[in-house]
C-alpha cells in the first residue's frame, strides 16, 4: 500500500544545478507543439490557455528524464537524488514520505553479490596500502594458446588493462553473456530462497511465513571492469501488514546475514550452450554481507550505504567500456570507440540472440549492455517510496510555487477540484532550439 501524498512542499529533496526548470538544463530536451487549456467545471468558461506558440522558439520543453550520465548529467543528477531519496527511506525511514522512522530499529544487511569467474583478467590487487603484482607466479607458466598466465605488473586504478583477459582466447565470453541476461531470473531465485530459510528457521510453511515477517529489498546492479554485473543489496525484514512493522524479536540482523550467505551458496538456474552442452548460472564465491548501523556518519551507516546506492544508479555498461545506446547492426560493433573485450562480449551476444534457444532472453536488443537485460534498480513493493511518487510530489511542489506567484501577480488563485485541465501536444522534435528556430519562430514558420 503505498502512502498518500501530502500537501506539504517538498523543501528536502536535494537540489539540482541552477535556478530553473529541468529543461532548462537538460542536455537533449524533448520538444512538444499544442495547447493546454484550463477550465471552470461548474460553467465550462475558459479560465486560462497557454499555447506552445506563445513560448520561446514555439515549442515547449520537456526533460529527456535519461539516467545515464553519459547521455544527460542533468537528469541523471535528478534521478541520482531520486535514488537516494529512495534508498535512504527504506533504510533509515522517513515520515515526511509516509516510511516509519523506526524501521531504521528493524534487521538490515547489505549485500553485494558477484558474478563467478569466466577466465583470468587483469586486475589491481591492493592489500592495506600496498599495491601488489596482478597474477605473481612462479615460473613461465602459458595457458594452451601460449599466452602468460601471470601479470607481474602493479596496475594503477586508471590502467586500461584492468579487466581485460589475459588471454581472449581462453576467457568464456559466452557463459559470461548468457550470466549477465540471467543474472535477473537468478536473483528472483534467490529472494525466493531466502523465504524458504526464514520459514524453515521460523518452522512454518513458507505460505505462512508472510504472517510473521516479510522481507524487503532494493538493489542496484552494478558492472565490473570485466563487463559482468555485480548487485549491491539492502534488506530489511518487517513484520507483517501492508506497511513495514517491527518484525518479531527472532529476526535480527545475525539471522538475515546468515540467511543471504545460504541462499547465495544453494541458488542456481540451469541453461544451455549453443552445443548443447549444461551451464550452471550461480554466484561467485565473493560475497560481501555486513549489517547497517543507525547513524548518518562513518561506514557502514545509512547514510552511506544509500548514497552508495544511488552512485551507481546512474551509471550503466559505459563503465566496463560498453555502450549506452542499442546497436543496430554487427557491423555497429566493429566501429565503437570501446575496449576489445568490451566488443567481443557484444558480438557473443549478438551472435547468440540468432540462436532461437535465446529468443526470450532479447541478447540483440541488450547487446549494447554486454547481455543484462534487467533494470539496474529495483525494489520490493513494501520496502518504500516508488520513483512515480517523488516524481509527482515534485510537480506538485512546482505548482505550489506557480500557484503562488499568481498570487504575487495579482491572478485568482484556482482551485484544483474546481478546474478542468486539457493538454493536448504532440512531438515536435528532440534536442534544445538553435538561433535558426527563434527566427523561424519570430518569421512564423514551424520550429
Amino acid at each position: 500500500m503505498r502512502p498518500a501524498l501530502p500537501s506539504a512542499t517538498y523543501t528536502t529533496l536535494p537540489p539540482v544545478g541552477p535556478p530553473g526548470s529541468l529543461a532548462d538544463r537538460c542536455s537533449s530536451p524533448i520538444r512538444l507543439a499544442g495547447e493546454r487549456l484550463t477550465l471552470n467545471r461548474d460553467t465550462g468558461e475558459i479560465v486560462e490557455r497557454f499555447a506552445s506558440t506563445d513560448a520561446p522558439f514555439g515549442v515547449v520543453l520537456l526533460a529527456c528524464g535519461n539516467r545515464r550520465a553519459s547521455r544527460c548529467q542533468s537528469c541523471s543528477d535528478v534521478y541520482r537524488h531520486d535514488a537516494y531519496a529512495l534508498v535512504r527511506a527504506g533504510v533509515a525511514g522517513d515520515a515526511e514520505r509516509g516510511v516509519p522512522i523506526d524501521v531504521s530499529t528493524h534487521p538490515r544487511v547489505f549485500a553485494t553479490f558477484t558474478a563467478p569467474s569466466f577466465g583470468a583478467v587483469h586486475r589491481r590487487v591492493v592489500r592495506g596500502t600496498s599495491l601488489l603484482p596482478c597474477r605473481a607466479r612462479s615460473g613461465e607458466e602459458s595457458c594452451v594458446h601460449g599466452r602468460p598466465i601471470s601479470c607481474p605488473v602493479r596496475h594503477e586504478a586508471n590502467d586500461q588493462a584492468v579487466g581485460q583477459p589475459l588471454c581472449p582466447a581462453c576467457y568464456d565470453y559466452t557463459g559470461a553473456v548468457l550470466w549477465n541476461a540471467e543474472v535477473g531470473a537468478l536473483w528472483r531465485r534467490t529472494t525466493i530462497a531466502m523465504t524458504r530459510l526464514l520459514a524453515a528457521r521460523a518452522g512454518v510453511p513458507r505460505s505462512e511465513i508472510g504472517r510473521l515477517v516479510r522481507l524487503s529489498f532494493v538493489k542496484v546492479a552494478e558492472f565490473q571492469t570485466r563487463g559482468l554485473v555485480h548487485l549491491h543489496v539492502i534488506l530489511r525484514l518487517d513484520g507483517p501488514g501492508p506497511r513495514p512493522t517491527a518484525p518479531p524479536t527472532w529476526a535480527t540482523s545475525e539471522l538475515l546475514s546468515e540467511i543471504v550467505a545460504a541462499a547465495a551458496v544453494q541458488t542456481s538456474l540451469r541453461t544451455q550452450r549453443p552445443d548443447g552442452t549444461p551451464l550452471l548460472v550461480r554466484w561467485g564465491v565473493q560475497l560481501d554481507v555486513r549489517p547497517i548501523r543507525a547513524g548518518s556518519e562513518g561506514e557502514g551507516s545509512d547514510t552511506s550505504v544509500a548514497g552508495y546506492l544511488a552512485k551507481y544508479a546512474t551509471k550503466a555498461a559505459e563503465s566496463a567500456g560498453g555502450a549506452d545506446r542499442p546497436l543496430r547492426s554487427p557491423y555497429e560493433i566493429g566501429l565503437l570507440p570501446v575496449s576489445p573485450h568490451a566488443r567481443a562480449m557484444m558480438a557473443t551476444a549478438w551472435s547468440l540472440g540468432a540462436d532461437r534457444r535465446y529468443e526470450h532472453l532479447r541478447l540483440r536488443a541488450w547487446a549494447h549492455m554486454l547481455g543484462f537485460r534487467g533494470h539496474f534498480l529495483t525494489k520490493a513493493r513494501r520496502y518504500s517510496v516508488t520513483f512515480g511518487y517523488l516524481r509527482t510530489a515534485r510537480v506538485r511542489y512546482r505548482a505550489n510555487l506557480a500557484m503562488i506567484a499568481r498570487g504575487i501577480n495579482g491572478v485568482p488563485a484556482m482551485a484544483e477540484e474546481s478546474t478542468l485541465v486539457i493538454r493536448a501536444f504532440a512531438f515536435a522534435g528532440v534536442g534544445a532550439p538553435s538561433l535558426a528556430d527563434l527566427v523561424g519562430h519570430q518569421d512564423g514558420s514551424a520550429p
